[in-house]
C-alpha cells in the first residue's frame, strides 16, 4: 500500500486497493482486513484520493472511512489542495 506521509496528512489512494484494474468486493475487502488501523492512522490527519479513471464504488470509500473514523483525528476526501472534510472527531 503506498501511503504518502506528509507533515500534515497520510494519503490513501483507492487505486492502491484495485485487483487488475478493477475494484473487487472480495480483494478489496481483503486487503482492508490486512491493515492496521490503529497502528497506522491513530491521531492522523487521513486524505482519501478518488481515481478518475476507473469507476469506485460509493461502497469502497464508507468502508475505507469507517475503518479509519475510529482511530484518525481527521478524514478528508479529495486532493490535497482543495480537500473536502469528511470526517472530524470531537475533541473531549
Amino acid at each position: 500500500m503506498d501511503q504518502v506521509r506528509t507533515r500534515k496528512a497520510v494519503t490513501i489512494d483507492i487505486t492502491d486497493f484495485l485487483d487488475n484494474g478493477i475494484l473487487r468486493e472480495q480483494s478489496f475487502r481483503e486487503k482492508i482486513a490486512q491493515i492496521d488501523w490503529e497502528k497506522e492512522y491513530s491521531d492522523a490527519k487521513v486524505i482519501i484520493t478518488g481515481c478518475d479513471k476507473v469507476p469506485i464504488p460509493t461502497w469502497a470509500y464508507l468502508v475505507l472511512a469507517s475503518n479509519i473514523a475510529p482511530y484518525a483525528r481527521r478524514i478528508f476526501w479529495g486532493e490535497a489542495c482543495s480537500a473536502v472534510p469528511v470526517y472530524a472527531r470531537k475533541e473531549k
